[in-house]
Order: structure tokens, then sequence, then C-alpha cells
């Protein structure tokens, strides 16, 4: 066995210094998640992309307001008016209306 030398005993100064610098940690940070970029959608229809939702969305397939949102950059409420318009025009028919979710189809589907 062999003899350790003892432990020197610090002041009662060193001691309070030894304890602050101890408790100088930060604090945990949260991991840091990616934030998706907020999407900049159009809230005020111009000639351009109404021309362009006359032309391309009765040829969808499946039409609904999150589609147009998120094909188009316009709008929910935007979607919401094109929707209705489309389907007075006899462009897009009705294949499902729930209150939160509208479902259509282009009018020539089988």
């Amino acid at each position: 066995m062999t003899n350790m030398p003892p432990k020197i005993q610090l002041s009662k100064a060193a001691k309070a210094a030894a304890a602050m610098a101890g408790g100088k940690k930060s604090k945990k940070k949260w991991s840091k998640k990616s934030v998706k970029d907020r999407a900049k959608h159009l809230v005020v229809l111009d000639q351009e992309k109404y021309d362009r939702i006359l032309k391309e969305v009765p040829t969808y397939r499946y039409v609904s307001v999150s589609v147009l949102v998120d094909r188009l950059k316009i709008g929910g409420s935007m979607a919401r008016v094109a929707i209705a318009q489309l389907e007075r025009d006899g462009l897009i028919k009705k294949v499902s209306k729930h209150s939160t979710q509208l479902i259509y189809t282009r009018a020539t589907a089988e």
C-alpha cells in the first residue's frame, strides 16, 4: 500500500472562490430544431394567378383547399372562394362535403 501525501487544506477564501467557479456553468440549452420558413402566400388575387387557377385547377384529379394552398401558394380564404367559383362554373364537381374539408374532382372525371 502506498501512502498518499496529506491533502492541503484550502483557506476559506479559496474554498469560496472554488465554489463560485463551479457554479458558473450555464443553463442547459434545449436543442435547436430547424424552423420552417413562414410561407408567403398571396391574399389578394392578381390576374396572373386568376388565369392560372382557371387553367390548371380543373385538370386536378383531387381538388381541396389544402391542395390549392400548397400548389398555387394562395391563402386558404382565397382558395375557398376559388373553389366555390369553379363549382358554380361547372369546372369541378363535389365528391364529399364536410364541415372542415371540401373535396372536389374535375368535372370530366369518370
